[in-house]
């Protein structure tokens, strides 16, 4: 007699094919930046909000759309976003200038913040046994590290024989396939949260949200006078209190404020910022390293950081099972802290002659963050009530996108201080050129196409040697952030042996 799989992990495989572009998205990008760089002429600036406009912008979509998907049901919302982010793949890979690029971010923003929320709400709404939903969330790591792992091979072979506008383009045919599949599987019929979505509410959420990132970001790299940061950061201060007013006030609130009063959801919600910025920092920097400095092409840049993804993959699964064996205080704080050693291993490391050592510390990085993130997921899904599902899914998603976007935003405005500080500028260089070129390396690259070929060699020289002493400063910062978190998530997950958070 033919076993019959239950439609429940059918539902999971659907949910988990709709996440797979967005995680593929992500990547993907970190090995196309030096090639997108030269050819649209992106200056420094432009190449940071091509990044993190998507991931930022994200997270002042996610918690509207998490609490806009229990009202109205998981299943629309994620068609929709679907859709979205497939119209946005098209318009990014034609982009012809950054701001048109920067654009079609926008919108891919939009799409993929429907759609995150929803995925991890439709796990909480389908798996009610606290034991399978660890190995579905588990398995959910997996397609999301696996996702992360091909991206950048997807995109470095893609940059091998095409532009570099292809790694947004593969998001269609998976879309292709993703788009019907959840149409079939996904159930028509599905419990929602009852009450009205406050356009209102969302919209002050919305602009609190940016308001506040963006005077982080501008405050952190001194792209605005500080007059003009102070502002901007306390009008985004007032509309967060405002919409916090408003949710103690309502009867039915968008989003319940009484989540953050669960020691083990605050834990998991630190955890998910600072350690998936610092691994969104680490790949950025080791995608520029590897091709800039060491002069490997896409596809082998791509090949060398697979370790990382890959290990990751497998992590998601395991977490599961080290969860309900261990519990999430010692996996979540253990696995920090290995990481925090592996980072500190390369950023020693000599790139140039790797040996074996630092591909098996990148798999133990991907693997010991993996199994920390994916403990994390199981803490905040279990903190919660099936019909909050939504809703403490967008928080997740939020922290992960902010972690991902202020992560890409510190890394890159700290890179451009001490690649500024250490780079030795060839003799007779013009000021205006060398103001351009203590900016980044990408910076450098672009200069030094417009100078004699002596000159221009010797800029390369010093900029290849500047950027190697950057990228140690960095991961060894890393390092201590993620040692630092792993002690913080110990004390907060004080009295927490166990995998729910009940």
């Amino acid at each position: 007699m033919r076993a019959v799989i239950p439609r429940r992990w059918l539902i999971l495989l659907a949910v988990m094919l709709a996440f797979l572009p967005v995680v593929i998205d992500m990547t993907i990008l970190h090995i196309a930046v030096p090639s997108l760089t030269l050819a649209l002429g992106a200056s420094a600036t432009e190449v940071l909000w091509i990044i993190d406009i998507y991931p930022l912008l994200m997270a002042g979509l996610l918690v509207p759309m998490g609490t806009l998907a229990d009202r109205v049901g998981n299943r629309r919302i994620l068609l929709a976003g679907l859709s979205v982010f497939g119209v946005a793949s098209t318009l990014a890979a034609f982009a012809p200038t950054p701001a048109l690029l920067i654009a079609a971010r926008i919108l891919l923003a939009l799409g993929g913040s429907m759609i995150m929320p929803c995925v991890l709400g439709i796990i909480r709404r389908t798996f009610e046994d606290e034991r399978e939903r660890a190995m579905a969330l588990g398995l959910w790591g997996t397609v999301g590290a696996a996702g992360a792992a091909v991206g950048p091979l997807v995109g470095g072979a893609l940059l091998e024989h095409f532009w570099w506008g292809s790694v947004f383009l593969i998001n269609v045919p998976v879309m292709a396939v993703v788009i019907p599949v959840a149409f079939v599987l996904l159930p028509r019929v599905e419990e929602t949260t009852p009450g009205k979505w406050a356009i209102g509410q969302a919209l002050i959420l919305i602009a609190g949200i940016i308001s506040v990132v963006y005077a982080i970001k501008a405050g952190v790299g001194g792209t605005q006078p500080l007059p003009v940061t102070l502002l901007v950061l306390i009008v985004g201060l007032a509309l967060l209190s405002l919409f916090a007013r408003q949710q103690l006030r309502a009867t039915e609130p968008m989003l319940d404020l009484s989540l953050f009063g669960r020691p083990v959801l605050l834990a998991a919600l630190i955890m998910a910022v600072v350690a998936i910025g610092a691994l969104a920092g680490v790949e950025l920097t080791l995608a520029m390293e590897l091709q800039y400095v060491l002069d490997k092409s896409p596809l082998q840049a791509g090949i060398f950081m697979i370790p990382i993804m890959a290990a990751a993959a497998v992590g998601g699964p395991l977490a599961g099972y080290l969860s309900n064996r261990f519990g999430l205080r010692a996996v979540a704080s253990l696995s920090l802290l290995v990481s925090a050693g592996a980072l500190g291993f390369v950023a020693f490391a000599d790139l140039h002659e790797p040996g074996v050592s630092v591909p098996v510390m990148l798999a133990v990085l991907g693997l010991a963050l993996s199994i920390g993130l994916t403990a994390s997921s199981i803490a905040i899904m279990g903190a919660v009530e099936a019909s909050k599902g939504g809703a403490a899914g967008a928080l997740e998603a939020t922290a992960y996108e902010l972690g991902t976007g202020l992560g890409i935003t510190f890394f890159g405005v700290f890179m451009s201080s001490v690649y500024g500080h250490t780079i030795a500028l060839p003799a007779q260089l013009a000021a205006p050129l060398a103001e351009r070129v203590m900016r980044s390396i990408g910076d450098s690259y672009l200069v030094a196409a417009e100078l004699p070929a002596e000159q221009g060699s010797a800029l390369i020289d010093a900029a290849k040697a500047a950027f190697s002493s950057t990228h140690s400063v960095l991961l060894c910062t890393a390092a201590v952030v993620v040692g630092v978190l792993a002690i913080v998530v110990f004390r907060l997950f004080k009295g927490q042996r166990g995998q729910s958070a009940h």
